[in-house]
């Protein structure tokens, strides 16, 4: 991971001194334990501030939108599914913003290895596909596969799919899971258990919004749960209200979302919106052979009518 940030202080240093860009999206040290947190550099001086370790988990697309200058970004491969998004769907001019990709093997979910350690306090020491957590003066072993992120043990894009520049070689992509396997366990459900599972899994959301402002194509000016003419939807944590915005939202990132797992990462009180996400990613796949963010060219289906679209769904 040193060699990774290195490289990135390297390029980003390069870049700003030449005037190729205005500004470097990338990451910094955390202020709290396992975070490293997203930041906008200017200079040469604070490009050597740069960071890379597996706590990089935000999704730095979500820095990009409405921004005038000619920007760098550091992307994984999620990134780079989301940027791809962002230009498709006008948010950015490809030409601002120049890509500097990491291949990804996944990062490490804070949460896991809290369970691990029972402690903040910790230090985490990579050994192949082994981390030693030493925490309390003690010290155990687990898989690295066992405390990723959940959308990293199933990612299937590791590699940015676009980038100006690339730090180290790919990585190979077939490590991941099946998004059929992701989803088998909804699936295996009634419609009745179904809405009762995501009844319950809603039941504990505060209404904060924070899955939604992590999103990077959660972009709108005006969302819709703010309109109050019309008033699509509640403000209260009323179930009804609660529901409405998550199903409505849900839809509104069909064909759109790249399963970063922002929105799981942000969500205070753990609710795992990932589950739905997922099931709609793989009926948009099923309906259309259509991937997110894979294409610069490629309008997302639900932006798209055409007369041979799949309409068997229609009862």
């Amino acid at each position: 991971m040193q060699d990774i940030s290195n490289k990135i202080r390297e390029i980003a240093g390069h870049l700003l001194a030449e005037n190729k860009v205005e500004a470097v999206v990338g990451f910094r040290p955390g202020t709290i334990p396992l975070i490293s947190a997203p930041t906008v550099v200017r200079t040469e001086a604070e490009a050597a501030g740069l960071h890379w370790d597996r706590f990089c988990g935000v999704n730095l697309a979500n820095y990009l939108p409405k921004r005038t200058e000619k920007m760098a970004v550091i992307a994984k491969g999620c990134d780079s599914r989301s940027i791809v998004g962002l230009v498709v769907e006008n948010q950015i001019k490809r030409e601002n913003v120049y890509i500097i990709g990491v291949p990804c093997t996944g990062m490490i979910d804070r949460a896991k290895v809290m369970r691990v350690a029972g402690s903040l306090e910790v230090e985490l020491v990579e050994d192949g596909e082994q981390v030693v957590v030493k925490a309390g003066g003690k010290e155990s072993t687990v898989a690295l596969s066992d405390i990723l992120q959940d959308n990293c043990q199933g990612c299937q894009h590791r590699n940015p799919v676009v980038f100006d520049e690339l730090i180290g070689a790919k990585v190979d992509e077939t490590a991941g899971g099946d998004i059929d396997t992701a989803v088998a366990k909804i699936e295996a459900m009634t419609a009745d258990e179904r809405w009762r599972h995501f009844e319950e899994m809603y039941s504990t959301c505060i209404r904060c919004y924070a899955c939604r402002n992590a999103c990077p194509l959660c972009y709108c000016e005006q969302c819709f749960v703010d309109d109050s003419q019309p008033q699509w939807c509640g403000k209260s944590t009323n179930p009804v209200d609660v529901k409405t915005f998550h199903i409505f939202r849900a839809y509104h990132c069909s064909g759109r979302c790249t399963d970063c797992g922002a929105c799981k990462r942000a969500c205070p009180v753990g609710i795992n919106v990932r589950e739905l996400t997922r099931k709609l990613e793989k009926e948009v796949k099923g309906l259309f052979g259509y991937e997110a963010g894979l294409s610069l060219e490629a309008i997302p289906p639900l932006g798209v009518y055409t007369e041979k679209d799949p309409q068997g769904f229609i009862k």
